[in-house]
């Protein structure tokens, strides 16, 4: 792997607490996939063995890290609109997927990868069925990826069976940039039995697991009545919270969840995707004030775009920022630093990968913004346009492990006519309505 130097970039630093901040007038050196150094630029001849990449006028930022979505359901963005969360459910999605075959999920996934990277998205955490047609696109197009492949009780436990076997192999895969959680779908899909059965692989065999809990007040309501349990108690007793989850929304939570999530805080992530819950009118969102109180991170992810019709977590990012001070009616919660450490440190918890900071030994995982244009400008604070005012259109190059793979807003890796092209004509064969049943039935 060659050397690349980043030259004379500003570059935004995230602490572990406190305020971020900018430096101005840096030089990146990465070697072996990792950041070397971060020094003061200084003007220097090319060597042969140093690529270089000119960053004059660009912010890098950590890569963003998605730390929930569905990727392959980019194919029915726009097909399932102005509905409440039961019929988005049993009238357009799941009789949609009956239609999921391994190609259509690979082609939808190359065209989320492209999304994602174009607009500095550097990981992806999934999950979805057929993953490992996802990871094989991940490592064509050269994203960071951690995937789940998910699975219901009501397939039975061939399906249960098979899907961990599909995270077997795609960790057999020996990818560094491609890594594998277990995926049952949810308290209210997966039954208690499964749950200890993922449970006893993920402890057995060193998996972390991904899955949907308590995503609305709803859902936790039906739970303590039909199981004498919340949804987060049912993780708990079943040993899934032992194992190291990464839960996504959460926004049902009720206090006594508060204390079993803070006892494997060092094992917990939550991912919250507010434009879903603002979309299909789910009530509150994720209480991350609480989590945080309790010690629980909270990462930002966007779900899949058959919901938030986009995969651009810098508008994941910004809602994240508005709704939480409209749910706390504080102006002053929810800070620039704060949204920003979420989309960067945090998911990197949440995807599990040493990524999320551009500090030296960290993973050479890197966005460069052009702040320039008329939309951020004047540039008072640049914090105040990463979170609130930036565009995908201003991501300029991305770097995934010390490659670049989007270079001047153009993929480097693949071919962005022909993913599109693809990705059109099979589009309506994924969102025809024909074919009978329903992978599952939304009834929590």
């Amino acid at each position: 792997m060659p050397t690349l130097l980043i030259q004379n970039c500003s570059v935004l630093v995230v602490p572990e607490t406190g305020e971020c901040r900018v430096d101005e007038s840096q030089d990146i050196l990465i070697t072996d996939g990792k950041i070397a150094s971060i020094t003061p630029t200084v003007p220097q001849a090319p060597a042969d063995d140093l690529e270089t990449l000119d960053a004059t006028g660009l912010l890098a930022v950590p890569g963003l890290i998605n730390a929930h979505t569905h990727s392959p359901m980019v194919m029915m963005r726009g097909a399932a609109e102005d509905l409440s969360i039961d019929n988005w459910f049993n009238q357009k999605i799941w009789p949609m997927e009956m239609n999921l075959t391994p190609e259509r999920v690979r082609v939808g996934a190359r065209l989320a990868c492209a999304e994602m990277l174009l607009a500095g998205v550097t990981t992806f955490v999934d999950h979805y069925f057929h993953a490992e047609q996802i990871a094989q696109v991940a490592i064509e197009l050269g994203i960071r990826a951690n995937l789940a492949p998910t699975f219901f009780t009501s397939t039975g436990p061939e399906s249960r069976e098979a899907a961990f076997e599909a995270a077997r192999q795609i960790r057999a895969l020996g990818n560094n940039r491609v890594t594998a959680s277990l995926g049952p779908h949810a308290p209210y899909t997966v039954s208690e039995e499964d749950l200890r059965r993922t449970a006893e692989v993920a402890q057995s065999e060193n998996f972390r697991i991904h899955l949907h809990a308590a995503e609305t007040q709803d859902q936790t309501t039906s739970s303590q009545s039909q199981h004498g349990a919340t949804p987060i108690q049912i993780l708990h007793r079943t040993g899934i919270l032992e194992s190291g989850a990464l839960i996504a929304h959460a926004c049902g939570l009720v206090n006594e969840d508060l204390p079993l999530l803070a006892e494997y805080a060092d094992r917990t992530t939550i991912a919250t995707c507010p434009k879903v819950y603002l979309k299909l009118a789910m009530g509150p969102t994720t209480p991350i004030k609480q989590l945080q109180s309790a010690n629980v991170p909270v990462a930002i992810g966007t779900d899949g775009a058959a919901v938030h019709n986009t995969l651009d977590l810098w508008e994941s990012l910004r809602l994240t920022a508005l709704t939480q001070k409209h749910q706390e009616q504080d102006a002053e919660w929810m800070s620039l630093s704060q949204t920003l450490r979420l989309a960067t440190r945090n998911g990197a918890q949440a995807s599990h990968q040493n990524t999320g900071t551009l500090t030296p030994g960290r993973q050479a995982d890197i966005t460069l913004v052009d702040l320039s244009s008329p939309h951020n400008q004047p540039l008072h604070n640049p914090l105040a346009a990463l979170v609130y005012s930036i565009r995908p259109t201003d991501v300029v190059h991305v770097v995934v492990d010390g490659e670049v793979v989007v270079h001047d807003r153009t993929l480097t890796t693949a071919d962005l006519t022909e993913i599109l092209t693809q990705a059109n004509g099979v589009a309506h064969t994924l969102v025809d309505l024909t074919k009978p049943g329903a992978v599952q039935r939304y009834a929590p």
